[in-house]
């Protein structure tokens, strides 16, 4: 898998869906996986507010991806949209 950039919480949810996907796993094999209800792995690929850090990392983890802090690069938002 390549690196991504996600800015917003939609990116970061477009990203696990992704990753999701890549592995063949549904929403409920995920959930499964990292102990979280079906329900809760579709608000966080859709990016809704009020997913808990820990939560967001169970399932980085589930998906074997990891978050990574840097700078902020110079591309523009529609640049980084452009790329989903």
């Amino acid at each position: 898998m390549n690196s991504q950039i996600a800015r917003t919480p939609t990116q970061i949810g477009e990203a696990i869906r992704r990753r999701r996907k890549a592995l063949h796993l549904t929403q409920t094999d995920l959930g499964n996986k990292a102990k979280l209800r079906q329900a809760t792995i579709s608000d966080l690929e859709t990016g809704e507010p009020g997913t808990e850090l820990r939560t967001l990392l169970d399932v980085l983890a589930t998906l074997e991806l990891e978050l990574l802090i840097r700078p902020r690069t110079k591309a523009s938002a529609s640049d980084i949209e452009a790329a989903f």
